[in-house]
């Protein structure tokens, strides 16, 4: 499990069955967990409406070999709860 910061999300997340495609050091040694839905996560109404604290930050990558996500990253603990970049989702499902 992710950090305090980000479970609240993470327990909803898995409560509506989408699928982790991810869990683990994504990044190397600077990430703690991060864990990937196989889903598209409207940030701005996420953080509306889970009240996250100001050690979470959004994060938006945009790969051009290395993959893409976008998700929350927690600065304190270096945990990320990640979905796809809506650039990239297909018709993935998203979650506000």
């Amino acid at each position: 499990m992710v950090c305090e910061h980000l479970a609240a999300l993470e327990r909803e997340l898995i409560a509506q069955g989408l699928p982790v495609t991810y869990r683990g050091r994504a990044w190397g040694e600077n990430c703690r967990e991060w864990v990937y839905f196989s889903c598209v996560l409207d940030l701005k109404a996420l953080r509306a409406r889970l009240g996250l604290p100001d050690c979470v930050e959004d994060h938006m990558h945009k790969g051009t070999h290395d993959g893409s996500e976008a998700g929350f990253y927690c600065s304190t603990c270096q945990d990320g709860v990640m979905g796809y970049h809506p650039k990239d989702a297909g018709n993935a499902r998203t979650v506000s």
